[in-house]
Order: C-alpha cells, then sequence, then structure tokens
C-alpha cells in the first residue's frame, strides 16, 4: 500500500521524495510511504523509476512504452506498484536504463525487461520483454552492483570482475571493436573492481586500488582523458587527472562525477550547470574539483542527463544543473538551472539516506532527523544569497529573524558570515 503524505504511517522509517516529471502525482514534487514496508534502494531510469524494500519487494513506476517497468502491459504507471511476478525472490538491486530495466536477487537470479533494441536485456538477442526475463548469468558468482545507460548494462561480481552488454557503437561497454553484445561478456580490466557507473552513452569504473578508467563517448570531455588517450576511448582508458584515490564514480549525460577522500571532481559537458563549477565553465576537458566539497564530505553522487545531486556525509543534499520541472529539489517556484553546488533546504530536516536521478526527475529517500542528534551547521557557502531568505521564510514560517534560527528543536542551522 502507498501512503500520501497526509497519512501518518512509515513517518520513521522514511518517505520517497520524488521531484520533476517523475510521473507520480501529476509531476508535482510529493512524498510518500510504503505500509509495512521501508523503502530501502531506488533507481530512475531516463522517464521510469524502481524502488526496492527492505523486504525484497521490487516497485516501479513511470513511463512504459518498452515495458520497462516489467508488469505485462505498456500502460504507463504513475503510482508504486508492486511486481508481482519477482514476489517469490528477494530483489536486492536494480538498475534502469533509458528504456530497460535489470534487477538481481538474493537467489543470485539477474532478470530483465524493457528495451532490448541493441542486446540491453542480456538474453542473446534483442527481442523486447514485457516482463522479467532470467539473464544467464549464475555461472559468473554473485553481485554487488548493477548500473545501466541508454541501451547498456553492467554487472559487478562480488570479486570484482566487471561484465557489460549491450549498445558498443561509441565504445561504451568497453569490449574494443565489436558494436554490441547481446549477452553479459567480461570487460578486460587486469584488477578487480569497486565501482561502475554507466552514462548515457560512456561508463566509468573505479578499481579497488583507487584508479579511474573511463570509455564510450569522448565528446566534450566526458572521458576525463589526455588528448593521446582518446583514441582508445573504445576500451578503458586510465584518468589521470586525479591524484588521490577515487572512491565512486557517477556518469549523466554529460558530465562524469568522480569522488575522493577529500574532493569532488567533474568533467565533461556542463551548459548547464551540472559540473557545479560556476557560470562560465560550459566544459571542462580535464578533471577538475569543485570548491564547495574540498572538506571530503561527500556521501553519494548521482547524475542525471544534464543535473547532478550529492549528499554530504551530515546527510544534506545539494544539487546543480538544469533545472526544468523543479527536478533539482529546489522549490516549486525555483526551475533555474543551477551551476553552482545548492543546498536543498527541504531536506534540513531530514538526514538524506539515498538520491537517484533520471533523464528529468529526482527520487530522494530520506528520515526525519533523529531528535537526540547533534545540530546541523551551516557554512555561508551552504545557502547562495538569492536563496537565503526564500529558504528560511518557507522552513521558519513568519519566525524569520536576524538572529541565528532554530528549527523545530531537532536542527539548528546557522549562516555564518565571514
Amino acid at each position: 500500500t502507498i501512503g500520501p503524505a497526509s497519512s501518518g504511517f512509515g513517518r520513521e522509517t522514511g518517505a520517497v521524495f520524488t521531484f520533476g516529471k517523475s510521473k507520480f502525482a501529476d509531476n508535482i514534487p510529493s512524498k510518500f510511504w510504503l505500509k509495512n514496508d521501508v523503502p530501502l534502494k531506488i533507481a530512475c531510469g531516463d522517464e521510469h523509476t524502481a524502488l526496492i524494500t527492505e523486504n525484497g519487494k521490487l516497485f516501479m513506476f513511470g513511463s512504459n512504452n518498452w515495458d520497462q517497468l516489467g508488469l505485462g502491459s505498456k500502460t504507463m504507471v504513475n503510482k508504486p506498484t508492486c511486481v508481482k511476478a519477482l514476489k517469490s525472490e528477494n530483489v536486492r538491486l536494480a538498475a534502469c536504463g533509458r528504456n530497460h530495466t535489470i534487477v538481481y536477487t538474493s537467489q543470485g537470479n539477474v532478470y530483465s525487461t524493457g528495451g532490448n533494441n541493441e542486446g540491453q536485456l542480456g538474453l542473446a538477442d534483442c527481442e523486447e520483454r514485457t516482463a522479467f526475463q532470467l539473464v544467464d548469468f549464475s555461472s559468473h558468482g554473485p553481485i554487488k552492483m548493477l548500473a545501466a545507460g541508454s541501451n547498456t548494462s553492467a554487472a559487478l561480481t562480488e570479486s570484482g570482475t566487471l561484465f557489460m552488454w549491450g549498445d558498443n557503437t561509441e565504445g561504451q561497454i568497453g569490449l574494443g571493436k565489436e558494436s554490441s553484445a547481446l549477452s553479459p561478456q567480461e570487460v578486460t580490466v587486469g584488477r578487480p573492481v569497486a565501482w561502475v557507473s554507466c552514462g548515457y552513452y560512456h561508463s566509468a569504473f573505479v578499481t579497488v586500488d583507487g584508479s579511474l578508467c573511463a570509455f564510450g563517448e569522448r565528446d566534450s570531455g566526458k572521458l576525463g582523458l589526455a588528448t593521446g588517450q582518446l583514441d582508445g576511448h573504445r576500451v578503458p582508458q586510465l584518468v589521470k587527472g586525479i591524484t588521490d584515490q577515487v572512491t565512486q564514480v557517477a556518469c549523466g549525460g554529460g558530465p562524469t562525477v568522480a569522488v575522493t577522500e577529500e574532493d569532488l571532481y567533474t568533467f565533461g559537458l556542463g551548459q548547464f550547470g551540472q559540473l557545479g563549477q560556476g557560470t562560465f565553465i560550459f566544459e571542462a576537458r580535464l578533471p577538475r574539483a569543485v570548491d564547495h566539497f574540498r572538506k571530503g564530505r561527500v556521501r553519494q553522487v548521482m547524475c542525471g542527463e544534464n543535473h547532478t545531486a550529492v549528499i554530504t556525509d551530515n546527510g544534506l543534499l545539494y544539487t546543480f544543473g538544469d533545472g526544468r520541472h523543479g527536478k533539482l529539489g529546489l522549490g516549486e517556484e525555483n526551475f533555474t538551472n543551477q551551476f553552482k553546488p545548492t543546498l536543498c533546504p527541504r531536506f534540513l530536516k531530514y538526514n538524506v539516506q539515498a538520491v537517484t536521478c533520471g533523464g528529468c526527475h529526482m527520487l530522494v529517500l530520506a528520515k526525519p532527523r533523529d531528535k537526540s542528534c547533534q545540530e546541523v551547521t551551516l557554512e555561508e557557502n551552504d545557502v547562495t544569497e538569492d536563496y537565503l531568505e526564500t529558504s528560511y521564510t518557507e522552513l521558519l514560517g513568519d519566525t524569520l529573524t536576524s538572529t541565528p534560527a532554530t528549527l523545530n528543536s531537532s536542527l539548528s542551522a546557522r549562516v555564518r558570515r565571514r
């Protein structure tokens, strides 16, 4: 059962928040809970969304013109709907591409559904599927991570072996001259892989020793490679512009974002601000640190087609990039592009646990902050000048004063002016 915002259940277990063209609640920013279950993981495709619960159930909603929801019909679904065909299994992981979905269960099975014009379902053919179908993968061992691009899929095993399949016209599954792969193929890396991400037409992974490799479409610097490396873009290339060990990477439509212990680096296309480097940085061919996150503050990063979301270690959410349809979560009146990381005031009273970005939507998983937890102090650069007044007015109603404001005893937010 899906609970509306007005119902009381599930408040302590966390809610799912929707922004942009999510197809949920007429695309108005909303939140929902699950009755008798807890949302655990979320994944967005171009226009559809997957949600996994603590009990291992899979809920799908959004566009469905290629059967990417796996519900047996092409009808668009505007509220989370349980995939009954997988109820007997415990769904653990999900990834959504432009028009396909792949999932992994605790029974060790991989299933896929939806569009398959490039073999992205991994079923050894190019026929689309209307419901989740078993992929021949079990012999490769247990999986720790899934990823999906426009027409690509990736599975990373517990032992660090990377398999990819689907479209390789740009080299985005790292298989060299092959134009596509219709079933999972091992990508030659030479050492175990710790993290993988698929963008629209490029991909990247991080090895266990913290090296970052990128491959696929080489336009606009999105691979972060030196000029001499670009000819080899159809196989994984080492990104040399980051000296520290990389811990995670996210690929979008135009940008690539890499996280190290100390910094967050962006490179690629940034015409909407999705690099977070400031107003006039429309493209960065080599990795460049984002000033705002120079304190080792990043817990998770996600990229959509043209927008980026970052969760910091204290559970705050920042977004930047294309603001159309309100997908940055910055309020119903603020649809402008953001060229620097911008705090989402909506979540000041929440601990943000997960975020996922699609083509024109964003989903956030967040719990109310524990009353006993430590204060969250905002630095001056956390709140942009033009934002300060409206954000705090919205949070505090008519109680806005010039003195530091306290929010509902659970949170104190101060803006320090130096």
